[in-house]
């Protein structure tokens, strides 16, 4: 297991900044309004050439109960519960707060090594702030600027001091080349939908446990939270993303954010399993969700969630499946499951499906089988004439895969009318089982470019 380092401290101090500034890139929204962060996020960071987890805590506050705030904090104790070590942020502008006082005796009695750090330290009006931290009891505070990148050395050389020694042995010949060989990479799996449809619910039955922040409240999941899992020997990448809504909807900022965020999961996912509310079930909206995954070429796999709330359930079944095949014809046989998060029913179905499209949508067909396939396909239904000649489909072959992507060459690109490749298409998935996930047609012109010379 990797060393583990958990960022907290009160909201709006800089934690998310500092976590993007470790990590390397920009995963976690910042905002300047405080409160945007409300879910755990795990990321990987280099000190001193090894490699590190980063994890990125909901703002800390002194809330009981089930309010969203006391979720916020019980999701905060777990990460410093969980980690190796921790780093405690304040801002050293605004000085130590009593918000700041009492984190610090939750940190105290947590016994995990701890390193106090003023943040914002640029220009001059940290200084006050920064001594006034001593008081704390934590130990010397760092100055750094997590915007800026002031004193990030210092912070990798406090980790790396507290990081257990490498363990060192001796190289075997050809092992690393036979592991690189062998290493499959995690199947990138994100979990979408409208806000409020369980998406986050159902993440927690995935994990068996309460990782992921929930409530009544619509929108409570604000970042794409990535986490590592394990299906059946399966490593998989699962991220839980923020409810999408109509554009002309949203005017708050965060909101546009989070859901920039959630675009940008789906164009990188490999698998995405659209959620949908059983009592609400493909509505505008979730169409639109859909045909944007089906867009960017992911696989796809439907879950009505809530189904044991469902009370007429053959409506809601006619509902679905005519909304499906009206309306996704681009992925027809999509795979759909009935699923109840809280409950956890079918949720081992739904990942069975999920793995069975990522398959597909990585399959690669042998060229001869594809061209005994295209000559079958066109002898059965024989494309138009054009200007009284025959239209001629001469060879295919796969170019690509994730997703399946074919060329087929043709005497007269422009004169191919569409419904002849959805028939294509259509025969190609019946054939070959790739329902469910997006074909894609490349026409090129000319005679097969494989075939020898006279």
């Amino acid at each position: 297991m990797p060393f583990t380092l958990a960022i907290v401290g009160r909201p709006n101090v800089g934690k998310s900044t500092l976590f993007n500034r470790l990590t390397g890139r920009r995963q976690a929204l910042v905002d300047d309004r405080p409160g945007v962060t409300r879910d755990r996020r795990e990321g990987k960071a280099k000190v001193h050439g090894r490699e590190i987890t980063v994890v990125d805590t909901p703002g800390f506050e002194e809330a009981r109960g089930d309010s969203i705030e006391a979720r916020m904090r019980r999701q905060t104790e777990e990460a410093i519960a969980a980690a190796d070590a921790a780093i405690f942020l304040i801002d050293a502008r605004a000085g130590v707060t009593p918000l700041d006082r009492a984190f610090a005796g939750l940190l105290r009695r947590s016994k995990r090594p701890v390193l106090l750090i003023g943040n914002k330290c640029e220009g001059s009006l940290h200084q006050a702030g920064l001594a006034e931290a001593h008081s704390l009891g934590l130990g010397d505070p760092l100055g750094v600027s997590a915007e800026h990148g002031i004193g990030i050395d210092e912070l990798f050389d406090w980790v790396a001091g507290h990081m257990p020694k490498a363990e060192v042995k001796p190289d075997e010949e050809g092992e690393a080349e036979e592991n690189e060989a062998e290493e499959i990479k995690p199947i990138k799996l994100a979990i979408v939908g409208r806000p409020n449809v369980g998406k986050s619910t159902l993440v927690n039955k995935l994990l068996g446990e309460e990782r992921q922040l929930t409530g009544p409240e619509p929108g409570i999941t604000r970042d794409a939270i990535m986490i590592p899992w394990t299906y059946k020997g399966w490593e998989i990448e699962l991220v839980d993303t923020a409810g999408l809504r109509r554009k002309r909807g949203i005017e708050d900022r965060v909101e546009q954010l989070a859901v920039g965020d959630t675009i940008n999961t789906i164009r990188y996912a490999e698998v995405v399993v659209l959620v949908l509310d059983g009592d609400a079930i493909f509505d505008k909206q979730d169409l639109t969700i859909a045909r944007h995954v089906i867009e960017e070429g992911r696989a796809l796999v439907v879950a009505v969630n809530k189904w044991d709330a469902v009370a007429d359930k053959t409506a809601a079944l006619k509902r679905l499946k005519d909304r499906l095949e009206a309306s996704l014809h681009q992925a027809a046989g999509v795979a759909w499951l009935a699923v109840s998060g809280l409950k956890g029913t079918n949720l081992d179905k739904m990942m069975d499906a999920v793995l069975a499209a990522h398959e597909r949508w990585n399959r690669r067909l042998p060229t001869a089988q594809l061209n005994r396939w295209l000559g079958e396909a066109v002898e059965r239904h024989t494309p138009p004439l054009v200007h009284g000649r025959r239209l001629k489909i001469r060879y295919a072959t796969q170019v690509k895969a994730r997703p399946p992507t074919f060329a087929l060459f043709v005497t007269n690109i422009e004169a191919l009318p569409e419904s002849y490749e959805r028939y294509l298409i259509g025969s190609m998935r019946e054939v070959f089982d790739l329902e469910g996930v997006p074909i894609r047609f490349l026409l090129r012109k000319g005679k097969n470019p494989y075939a020898k010379e006279d």
